[in-house]
């Protein structure tokens, strides 16, 4: 598959995973996927279940940027959970393999006050 094939493959399942659409997002992820984010765990159901009941099952995500390098899917977010302020800034990283994604990482930070940062998060 190309970047743009695997770029594509990550943003519909975001976008379904943002919409509800769980076996969507289901369906590109393979059973035996990987995290390797703390506390996060591996196992495609297992992983599943996890993000669905956490904050990010019901925040506001929206995709600021993508890059995509041959397997890996690079997404930049801005997470922001029901009743936040600011959000999180989010970096997630998809490895695919054959069409589904195999791992993940990622990397949250709290998007701080506008004047702690003059150039902006985003």
């Amino acid at each position: 598959m190309t970047d743009i094939d695997n770029k594509n493959l990550v943003l519909d399942a975001l976008a379904d995973f943002q919409q509800g659409n769980i076996d969507g997002f289901r369906a590109l992820l393979h059973e035996d996927f990987i995290a390797h984010a703390p506390g996060t765990p591996s196992g495609r159901d297992a992983f599943l279940d996890y993000t669905v009941n956490s904050p990010i099952g019901t925040a506001d995500i929206e995709v600021k940027r993508v890059i995509a390098d041959t397997d890996y899917v690079v997404v930049h977010q801005h997470l922001t959970p029901r009743g936040a302020d600011r959000g999180l800034a989010i970096i997630d990283i998809w490895r695919l393999t054959d069409g589904r994604i195999t791992e993940h990482w990622h990397a949250a930070q709290p998007v701080p006050d506008d004047d702690q940062i003059p150039n902006g998060m985003f």
